[in-house]
């Protein structure tokens, strides 16, 4: 029982101090950590799938920017090439505006090792539709 009172008491001694370096190394680990991440934001061509009974009567968009989040050193690395960015109007069957989400496509296994992240924008796409007016 001495022996744990000895290791106790000696763990105890200037605890404050200990506390303190300890916090003192978390707020360094954590700077030197998150000051190598980065953000890097790229247009990319977006494929807009129309729905075959309706005629889209506003603009539809062509590109939209991704941002890319992680480690400064990877992400310019990165072909925006690789990254498709889709919105899917097939199933729209009335009149009005209509809104999809932009569903990125990559290969996820590769930027999740990286630990890199997309983000779209917009993250969805409104669009007006009305009947087709074919001749």
């Amino acid at each position: 029982m001495t022996r744990l009172n000895k290791y106790l008491q000696r763990f105890l001694v200037n605890w404050p101090a200990k506390v303190l370096s300890l916090l003192l190394a978390l707020v360094v680990y954590a700077f030197i950590h998150y000051s190598s991440i980065g953000a890097r934001s790229v247009t990319i061509p977006i494929t807009v799938l129309l729905p075959g009974q309706m005629e889209a009567q506003s603009l539809v968009p062509a590109s939209i920017d991704v941002e890319i989040r992680g480690n400064e050193h990877i992400i310019y690395l990165i072909n925006p090439d690789s990254i498709a960015a889709v919105a899917d109007f097939s199933k729209v069957d009335k009149e009005g505006i209509s809104a999809a989400n932009v569903r990125l496509s990559y290969e996820k296994e590769v930027f999740e090792r990286g630990e890199i992240t997309l983000k779209a924008s917009p993250s969805s796409v409104r669009v007006l539709f009305g009947p087709r007016s074919d001749p």
